[in-house]
């Protein structure tokens, strides 16, 4: 398992409560399995409109079961912006 930072942005950082915070898991999808788990609710319906960067990457349209994550990582939890 990889020791990682899980950093909340815009909404899904008014829905955790926490700008970040770290989580251990080997994949995307069980990193975000646990934030699910942790803060169950409004951050779990903004997670479904996010896009995800990891370590600055875009995750992109990978299934978060096949993104590995590396020790010391950042996953970026980023909702849909608005502006012009």
């Amino acid at each position: 398992m990889a020791k990682v930072t899980v950093r909340y942005w815009a909404a899904a950082k008014a829905a955790a409560g926490v700008a970040e915070e770290p989580y251990d898991a080997t994949t995307l999808a069980e990193a975000l399995d646990a934030v699910r788990e942790r803060h169950p609710g409004e951050l779990t319906r903004v997670l479904r409109r996010c896009s995800f960067l990891l370590d600055g990457d875009p995750v992109g349209t990978r299934t978060h079961e096949t993104v590995r994550l590396t020790e010391g990582g950042t996953v970026e939890v980023l909702p849909p912006f608005a502006g012009g």
